[in-house]
């Protein structure tokens, strides 16, 4: 079993400037296991969940870049993990993410068609990609379980939480938002 482990969020930007979120990952580096970074939070465009990522890790520590299906079909995905491969970025979180404030939803692809994408994609000398999902406090799908890891999304009651980590069986690292 697995201790705990620190998760922290960090705020892509809206613009092309990385120095605010330069300073949260370094404000936040000596008590975080790693970074989780939202994809075009919100339904807002900011710069690229797999770029800041790579910036997470070249400042010494964990990137776990987020895609949603929202705003991606499939060569769009394929072209994201082309681009974290080049970076080395190998863990993500697949959701399927918020309404858009503007646009609409590509609904091309699924979190369980990005899963099945990624753990078939291979490129030779890089390590496979670390693929994870997110859940309510429900029964947790079976293609969901054969994830990596799980993200429970944020719930503000502690008994609600543990009742539900208890029904569930899974053999995956679990994180609670």
């Amino acid at each position: 079993m697995r201790g705990f482990e620190l998760v922290c969020e960090v705020e892509p930007p809206t613009r092309p400037d990385l120095k605010r979120v330069r300073h949260q990952i370094g404000v936040m580096s000596p008590i975080a296991d790693g970074f989780l970074i939202p994809d075009n939070h919100i339904g807002r465009a900011t710069v690229s969940s797999v770029a800041v990522a790579n910036e997470v890790q070249l400042m010494g520590a964990r990137g776990i870049a987020c895609l949603n299906s929202r705003d991606r079909n499939l060569l769009g995905f394929r072209r994201d993990l082309l681009t974290a491969a080049a970076y080395g970025v190998e863990q993500f979180l697949f959701v399927h993410g918020d309404d858009p404030a503007e646009g609409a939803r590509t609904s091309q692809l699924t979190v369980r068609t990005m899963i099945e994408q990624a753990r078939d994609t291979t490129y030779p000398g890089c390590n496979p990609f670390q693929v994870g999902a997110a859940s309510r406090l429900t029964k947790v799908p079976r293609w969901k379980a054969e994830a990596d890891f799980l993200y429970v999304q944020v719930s503000y009651d502690l008994d609600e939480l543990l009742r539900w980590r208890e029904s569930v069986d899974l053999d995956i690292p679990v994180y609670a938002g």
